[in-house]
């Protein structure tokens, strides 16, 4: 019996734990700079969601040109550089004093977030083994999962007891810690001749192998984005916003519990038996969050979407970049991201005006049918380009 190649490598573990301080910072920043804005700059809660859209426009932008940067500098030098500027970029925040200044920091700060989770993400595709891909990216999903836990809880402790300076500051160490580890990985050099042509083309921007998968990770990102956007919201309309700032933790658990399962399933069934069974199970948890009326039904629909959504992200990610020829593993990774940062864009602004219409808990009914939708593409892309995104 042939020896299997290990997942946990230096550079692995390393690169892994650099996404998990980048993530922490990036959600940290999502949590707080709205309040920022509102509470020390005088801004509105119009101003403060600006904050956060500059950011993703500019991410969404910089997706599209992380492929041919990554085959022009390489990854590792890409990686280093560009968790490098993303630090600079954070600790630049101590010495912001007004809106304008924020909002071209934050259109700044997500080009180096894009560039950055993109080459991360084709590195750690890169490392893992092939045979144990959907293993190996659950595992570094978990660091992305994590980070959503983490942030929140750092900027929303702090807010209360320490000024703009020393929280930004905190989030500035985070980052240089984040740098070190990522100047610790280590990549195998890919040769020239298998690079992408310089003739400019569709191909420099796409990897359009990958983008059937990508346009579901779009089509579940938008869904999602009624979590991240509203669910303070929905639990603060119930009377249950202490509650709320458990919904993220219970989802991590149940998010990890799963997580080494669902990868070897994977790798050993074929994807089909991991992401039918997580977008079912992310329906039920937001039927149930359509019903809630208590405590324990909050949390028993965010223990649902962290089995569902936190399985179905690394199986996408995975599919996309196997969709691909090995030397575009960064096109791959640019491509999903982009369609699902634009999901979450997208799903964050349509939905808020379908939440002002119909209420929140019939938005979340709502979306729980539109996800057995979902499942029913999945299916019909799967078999339209089996040969692509199989094992």
């Amino acid at each position: 019996m042939t020896k299997r190649k290990p997942i946990w490598t230096k550079s692995f573990i390393n690169i892994s734990v650099s996404t998990f301080f980048v993530f922490t910072v990036f959600y940290a920043l999502l949590t707080y700079v709205p309040l920022y804005v509102v509470e020390d700059l005088n801004g509105t809660v119009t101003e403060g969601g600006l904050a956060t859209s500059v950011f993703l426009v500019s991410a969404i932008i910089m997706r599209l040109g992380a492929g041919m940067i990554l085959d022009k500098f390489g990854n590792r030098e890409v990686l280093v550089f560009s968790v490098l500027m993303f630090a600079v970029s954070t600790i630049l925040y101590i010495f912001v004093g007004t809106l304008a200044a924020l909002l071209l920091l934050r259109f700044f700060h997500g080009i180096w977030f894009s560039l950055l989770t993109t080459v991360a993400g084709a590195i750690a595709a890169d490392i893992i083994p092939p045979e144990r891909r959907g293993e190996g990216m659950g595992y570094y999903a978990i660091a992305m999962n994590l980070a959503v836990v983490a942030g929140p809880f750092i900027a929303l402790t702090m807010q209360p007891l320490a000024s703009p300076k020393t929280i930004y500051t905190v989030f500035g160490v985070i980052m240089i810690i984040g740098f070190i580890c990522a100047l610790m990985v280590r990549v195998e050099k890919i040769p020239k001749e298998t690079l992408a042509p310089r003739k400019l083309s569709i191909h420099n921007f796409l990897e359009l192998k990958s983008m059937p998968i990508a346009s579901v990770g779009f089509l579940i990102s938008f869904a999602y984005a009624s979590i991240i956007t509203f669910i303070s919201v929905y639990a603060a309309s119930l009377g249950l916003l202490q509650t709320a700032s458990f919904f993220f933790v219970v989802y991590a658990v149940a998010m990890l519990m799963v997580r080494p399962f669902t990868g070897r399933i994977f790798d050993g069934k074929g994807p089909d038996y991991v992401i039918i069974p997580s977008i079912v199970i992310f329906a039920i948890g937001l039927f149930t969050l359509s019903l809630t009326e208590t405590s324990w039904m909050l949390l028993l629909s965010g223990a649902l979407i962290g089995l569902g959504y936190g399985t179905l992200l690394p199986c996408f990610q995975t599919l996309a970049i196997q969709a691909a020829d090995k030397h575009r593993s960064g096109y791959a990774t640019g491509t999903f991201f982009a369609f699902y940062d634009s999901g979450i864009a997208v799903g964050a602004l349509a939905l808020g005006v379908m939440a002002g219409t119909l209420g929140y808990s019939k938005l979340y009914l709502l979306l729980a049918v539109f996800l057995l939708l979902i499942g029913i593409y999945y299916k019909w892309i799967s078999s339209k380009s089996a040969g692509s995104i199989k094992m």
